[in-house]
C-alpha cells in the first residue's frame, strides 16, 4: 500500500527593478533557480509571479 503524502505549496517571485537588472540578471535565470529548488524541496509550485522593471522609486 502506497501511502500519499501532501507536498508543500508554494509560490515563485522574480523581480527585477530596471533596465540594467533586466539585462544583467535574467527573469528565466530566477525562475529556473527557483523551482530547481522547489524541486529539491519536494515542493509543488502553485503559482509564479514576475514583476519586470518596475521600482518603488519610479510609481
Amino acid at each position: 500500500m502506497k501511502i500519499l503524502t501532501k507536498k508543500t505549496k508554494c509560490y515563485i517571485y522574480t523581480r527585477v527593478s530596471t533596465a540594467i537588472q533586466v539585462d544583467g540578471y535574467s527573469l528565466d535565470a530566477q525562475k529556473e533557480k527557483l523551482r530547481r529548488y522547489a524541486e529539491y524541496q519536494e515542493m509543488e509550485i502553485a503559482h509564479e509571479y514576475s514583476d519586470e522593471g518596475f521600482s518603488g522609486k519610479n510609481i
